[in-house]
């Protein structure tokens, strides 16, 4: 494509006054004023003229655009829900929902306000209008009433076609109704096994305290599907018949990785931890009362390398929680995916695969292009797709590219949501901004002579649903 007219002369302009203030640093050093403060002003500006610069993202190729709109695609991460009989609820689409957390202010791309959802409506739903109104907003949820009528247990899978995804990767405790194989892939919540002990000194804030709740009433529930109805007394004997045991029982049950959502509970600093140290902890408090928060966090760290180890070991990938979350009392600092870099550059974790979510959301993501570099690690960018505009989100995913091509995966983190901005909504408006944002950083790419555009088309499928289905053996 042609270089734009203006785009020249921004630059013209832009090394003209360079070369005024190079040739200003030069009268410098003749007119008898410091030497060392010219040099200074010298090496300063030689490094921002050395600097890369800032590119600006194309408009997506009309051409690549149809062609990536018409990819099916492998939906990386996502919580959908199961069909649920009337006065049924479905508990399980997410080990943490964000319900307990303290009222935050969700950011624009995620208000009803957002343009986005009309046109998700538009298209899904066949929508005549052009507002909001309540009597208007009564259509969509008669379209909706009457699609799952139709389609009954189908209907999700009759959604992932109007969302042109192949294959889902539902994040869930368990499956259900409507949500089987192929269509949906099983990443079930491992964190509860984390957590054998008295967790209150480590839920440490308003946040922390509910869903640590829940985390234990997710480890019974794990252990009642072992019929051991108290924890074990030892830590040999826990990781032996709960931790094991309830992985391989994942597995068996069609799970193609596991999910920790560890950042909403701690850091994500999982520090080398003996087995002697972990199971002095253990049986000190196994009876009873309250380790402190530094023991607790000591018994996590060694838990969270065994269970990554036995991932390794049954070929389950291991999905990581990464970037900022919900509630107001979110550790941002503590969701950082390098602070995973003990784990990730241990030499007996090797066999074990590490998928950073989000990809380390719009605060991380350039972290994550440099984890990428590690043998065993994978991103893929779900949610940003919801939280993002496509050009915010096309440097993001334009970076990935620029790193590793190869090790970078699609995702919507679609959920579910209110009834006339629901799952369905969700996953049209992240499918749409993730297809376009590829579009523009491929194009961007292409503008900038770095790819052709055979090698962005063959990008393209990589991300959308190559690069997945080589990971997790997907035919």
């Amino acid at each position: 494509m042609k270089e734009d007219h203006g785009d020249k002369e921004s630059r013209r302009t832009a090394k003209l006054g360079w070369d005024q203030r190079l040739s200003t640093a030069s009268s410098t050093f003749t007119s008898g004023y410091d030497v060392r403060l010219a040099m200074k002003i010298l090496l300063a500006l030689c490094l921002a003229l050395s600097s890369p610069p800032a590119y600006s993202q194309s408009a997506p190729n009309p051409k690549l655009l149809a062609e990536i709109e018409n990819i099916k695609a492998i939906d990386h991460h996502s919580h959908p829900p199961k069909l649920v009989s009337a006065g049924e609820k479905d508990e399980d689409y997410d080990a943490l929902p964000c319900d307990p957390a303290t009222p935050f202010d969700p950011p624009y791309a995620v208000r009803p306000e957002n343009p986005m959802y009309m046109e998700a409506w538009k298209a899904l739903w066949n929508y005549p209008y052009n507002d909001r109104s309540p009597e208007h907003v009564r259509f969509v949820l008669d379209a909706k009433a009457k699609a799952k009528q139709e389609q009954g247990d189908n209907y999700a899978n009759w959604i992932l076609d109007r969302l042109g995804i192949e294959t889902e990767f539902a994040n869930r405790i368990a499956l259900g109704r409507g949500l089987q194989p192929p269509r949906f892939r099983w990443v079930p919540f491992d964190d509860a096994l984390l957590s054998p002990l008295n967790n209150s000194a480590v839920a440490d804030n308003p946040d922390r305290k509910p869903f640590y709740q829940l985390e234990g009433k997710l480890l019974q529930r794990y252990m009642k599907d072992l019929n051991l109805t108290a924890a074990p007394r030892t830590l040999e004997e826990y990781t032996a018949r709960v931790v094991t045991p309830t992985l391989e029982r994942q597995k068996q049950g069609g799970a193609v990785a596991i999910k920790f959502e560890a950042a909403y509970l701690r850091s994500l600093d999982f520090e080398p931890a003996s087995q002697a140290e972990a199971a002095a902890i253990y049986g000190r408090y196994a009876n009873g009362g309250a380790p402190s928060k530094q023991e607790n966090l000591k018994l996590q760290d060694y838990l969270f390398r065994y269970i990554a180890a036995e991932a390794g070991r049954l070929k389950l990938a291991v999905h990581f929680h990464t970037g900022g979350g919900c509630g107001s009392y979110f550790d941002l600092p503590g969701a950082d995916p390098a602070l995973l870099s003990s784990v990730i550059d241990d030499a007996s974790l090797r066999n074990t695969t590490f998928v950073l979510v989000h990809g380390g959301a719009q605060t991380y993501s350039k972290k994550v292009a440099y984890l990428m570099s590690k043998p065993n690690v994978y991103a893929d960018f779900s949610e940003i797709t919801w939280l993002l505009s496509p050009r915010a989100l096309s440097y993001i995913v334009r970076n990935f590219l620029e790193w590793y091509p190869e090790k970078t995966m699609f995702g919507t983190d679609l959920s579910p949501g209110t009834p006339d901005i629901d799952w369905e909504e969700i996953g049209w408006v992240t499918s749409q901004t993730g297809r376009r944002a590829l579009a523009m950083a491929l194009t961007g790419m292409m503008d900038d002579g770095e790819i052709s555009y055979s090698r962005a088309v063959e990008l393209a499928h990589m991300v959308l649903h190559d690069n997945a289905a080589k990971l997790y053996g997907i035919q």
